[in-house]
């Protein structure tokens, strides 16, 4: 089967004004659909390879391709924080990139209420960000990436300050969205568990500068049960990533 790749760095390397290597020789792809994890240490640069992604950053050298699909919506950034609108509600917050492309919510009310369902926030649609919890708020968050429908999902640590409970329930949500979008999504985590439960690889990369040391296949098929989690071939994979990690950090 021939598969489009979606994103492909080339001998990418980014370095700072004051000196600082972010990365070096930084060189993967992704095919187009594929859930791909980043996770590494603090400061190894996974975020900054969203941000050129994204174009917020510019590469110092190499080169970074993305499809040539020609969508005027194909990238959506998820943040660490879902960095809502305090002073308007859910349906207004998730309509904010269609009404900046110039759409009014009348016209694109139906879109916009299928991502607030497609998170599971129907019912909420007229309520302000102070009265949703944590994971609700992320949920808005993931809703507004999501309504203009992109083919590359980029998200850096949503679910990194929610609860264990929250995090594990939006992780198997966040599954059965990517398999109903069908988009490319690229995940940022610490949490060595949260990467190979959702992905289909898992890149581990090591700081200092930033570059992959490993890529791993996670050879389980979707959908993913959730006692996948607790099974010996979970814990297998951890313990791989977690060595590959150990290697990059302490070098032996």
């Amino acid at each position: 089967m021939n598969h489009q790749t979606a994103i492909s760095f080339n001998h990418v390397n980014k370095v700072y004004p004051n000196g600082t290597i972010a990365l070096q020789g930084m060189n993967f792809s992704i095919d187009d659909g594929q859930f791909v994890t980043l996770v590494g240490p603090s400061g190894c640069g996974k975020s900054t390879v969203l941000r050129l992604i994204a174009r917020l950053s510019k590469i110092t050298s190499g080169s970074i391709e993305l499809s040539k699909n020609n969508q005027k919506y194909e990238l959506a950034f998820v943040f660490q924080e879902p960095a809502l609108m305090p002073w308007s509600h859910v349906i207004d917050n998730v309509h904010l990139p269609l009404k900046l492309a110039g759409k009014s919510l009348r016209e694109s009310r139906s879109v916009v209420q299928k991502a607030i369902n497609l998170v599971g926030l129907d019912g909420f649609e007229n309520s302000y960000p102070r009265e949703l919890s944590g994971g609700m708020k992320m949920r808005v968050s993931i809703a507004r990436a999501l309504v203009t429908a992109p083919r590359i999902v980029l998200m850096d640590e949503p679910f990194g300050a929610l609860d264990e409970m929250t995090r594990s329930k939006l992780n198997s949500d966040l599954l059965k969205i990517w398999e109903q979008q069908n988009s490319t999504m690229v995940f940022v985590t610490h949490n060595i568990y949260e990467a190979v439960y959702l992905s289909q690889r898992v890149i581990v990369m090591a700081a200092r500068p930033g570059r992959v040391v490993a890529d791993v296949k996670i050879d389980v098929p979707y959908p993913r049960p959730e006692d996948f989690r607790m099974s010996q071939l979970c814990n297998d994979y951890c313990r791989e990533i977690s060595d590959y990690l150990q290697t990059a950090v302490l070098g032996y």
